[in-house]
């Protein structure tokens, strides 16, 4: 792996420059989402249509599509010289991106429920972020990031990990709900309760982006920043056609409940 990486950069400044060009390049693209998703859905669950190419297995789709976000990563971190892993902040940064990453592609796929297929257009963007994103999470973190040695004592890393944990048992205690929703051998959609689904229509989305918005002011990089906001601008606008969607389905749909932030929006 050191040797691929020795041929695709000439030296350790180069790569480094690349990275952080790479987090800037997502911020751009996070407003040209922004954008693009004011007129149209991303396309996939309940928005899927055939002009974005032909229909993938959904179960296929996820782990395929999410597990380059752990095996490269999974590779950088044990087959290159990871300059930074034997520091603690470093260790405990990686360690929250692997959390998420072991669940979403190696176990979270294999727990769908039905589902729609996925079009082709959005599993192949969706394969080319996780490895782009991946790539720039970890190969930072392993050996480029330097954090003071009393960092993870600093209240930007504590309440980044706070936020970081709960955000990650929203998310999945959510899931955890959305596929218990119908009973085998029922279909259709259903409201969801329970959790946060008491108080937003996309408790998964917010959990989602309660990780990694506490994942940014945690590591306090440009690389963690830009992943915070792109998926804050995808999911926050799931979230809104989510609402829209149940609003305008179930007629006894509850009057209270927000989009994403609880009494809020």
């Amino acid at each position: 792996m050191d040797a691929l990486l020795s041929r695709l950069f000439s030296s350790e400044e180069e790569e480094r420059y690349i990275l952080d060009c790479m987090g800037y390049f997502m911020v751009f693209m996070a407003a040209c989402t922004f954008v693009s998703l004011l007129f149209e859905n991303v396309p996939y669950g309940r928005y899927a249509t055939s002009k974005y190419g032909f229909p993938v297995n959904v179960k296929f789709a996820w782990f395929v599509q999410e597990l380059p976000a752990f095996l490269l990563p999974f590779c950088l971190v044990f087959w290159t010289s990871s300059a930074k892993t034997s520091l603690l902040p470093n260790q405990l940064l990686i360690a929250m991106y692997f959390c998420h990453y072991v669940q979403r592609a190696l176990i979270y796929p294999f727990l769908i429920r039905g589902g729609k297929p996925t079009p082709l257009m959005s599993f192949v963007l969706a394969f080319v972020f996780c490895m782009y994103n991946g790539y720039m999470q970890v190969r930072y973190l392993s050996h480029y990031a330097e954090y003071p040695a009393s960092w993870i004592t600093q209240p930007c890393f504590i309440i980044g990990s706070v936020l970081w944990l709960v955000g990650w048992l929203v998310n999945v205690h959510s899931d955890h709900i959305l596929r218990n929703l119908r009973k085998p051998g029922e279909t259709g959609y259903k409201i969801p309760t329970g959790g946060m689904f008491e108080y937003v229509s996309g408790a998964n989305f917010l959990g989602e982006i309660t990780e990694w918005a506490g994942f940014a002011l945690a590591g306090h990089s440009v690389h963690s920043s830009a992943f915070a906001i792109f998926t804050t601008v995808v999911l926050a606008s799931r979230a809104v056609a989510h609402h829209k969607w149940y609003t305008e389905k179930f007629e006894d749909y509850p009057k209270n409940r927000k989009a994403l932030v609880p009494f809020l929006f």
